[in-house]
């Protein structure tokens, strides 16, 4: 995804779509309470980090529905024992055309970023369809 400024071409990057501050959890976090943040929050997944900001991982609705299915109580589990580990991140300087192939290719919804290894945003599709947007509607 290109910006055209002043004849010259501009590549996004990472830095310029992601979200932040990003929402993330503990591989200690019960997945009661992972569930409850995304929930109130309307994610449909958050990054499980270690307190330094490093990603372990990535835990999900799909990951939760599975444990449910299971038949395992939320209450009892971690998101260290549901999560998908060794997550895809993007580094900040990443240029979005990457992340949306990234995203594509790995049938994924949402990736984290991360500026040094640590946690400093997150890119949905969401995210990126709404960087390509044109403004066409505005509220008066």
């Amino acid at each position: 995804m290109k910006a055209i400024m002043e004849r010259e071409t501009v590549t996004l990057k990472a830095r310029q779509v992601m979200q932040r501050p990003v929402v993330a959890t503990t591989t200690r976090a019960s997945v009661r309470d992972v569930a409850s943040q995304l929930v109130a929050n309307a994610f449909s997944g958050m990054p499980v980090s270690e307190r330094d900001g490093t990603v372990v991982g990535i835990i999900t609705e799909a990951d939760i529905l599975k444990a449910l299915v299971e038949g395992r109580t939320l209450e009892t589990l971690t998101a260290a024992d549901v999560m998908s580990a060794t997550p895809k991140t993007v580094d900040i300087e990443t240029p979005i055309d990457e992340v949306m192939k990234l995203l594509q290719e790995q049938h994924i919804l949402r990736v984290p970023v991360t500026d040094r290894g640590k946690l400093t945003g997150i890119i949905s599709r969401s995210d990126i369809i709404r960087a390509g947007l044109e403004p066409e509607f505005m509220a008066f």
